[in-house]
């Protein structure tokens, strides 16, 4: 079973979108090297020397400008051992192709796919 490993929220200003955050949940949000300043890491929970959530069920994740690949609402990123295979799937089950699989640093592939009712679904895969 593929699980939910991130979630990504839209800003509009990521300074008053990181201080909300920050002062109103505790989390510990950073810029993410090599995004242009237009993706914010936000730790919800503690980490592992992998980066892994130490509290079970734990989900970390991200700010991003608005707009950014076309995306405007919340989404969350499933882990999938390939994003070739899960994208046949995908489109045979309706969903189509939002934005093609591109490399994260040299640690993951990601790619945006559109669900069968609309809804945009990250797709993120751990390169060994």
């Amino acid at each position: 079973m593929d699980k939910v490993v991130l979630f990504e929220m839209p800003v509009d200003n990521m300074e008053r979108a990181k201080k909300f955050y920050q002062e109103v949940f505790g989390w510990e949000i950073s810029a993410v090297p090599g995004s242009g300043g237009n993706f914010h890491a936000a730790t919800t929970v503690p980490v592992d020397e992998k980066g892994e959530p130490k509290v079970p069920g734990g989900i970390n994740g991200g700010l991003f400008q608005r707009g950014a690949h076309g995306l405007k609402g919340i989404t969350i990123d499933i882990n999938v051992s390939s994003i070739e295979e899960c994208m046949k799937k995908i489109e045979a089950a309706g969903g189509k192709t939002v934005m093609q699989k591109i490399p994260i640093l040299d640690f993951a592939l990601f790619a945006l796919i559109k669900d069968s009712e609309g809804n945009i679904i990250g797709l993120w895969e751990d390169v060994k």
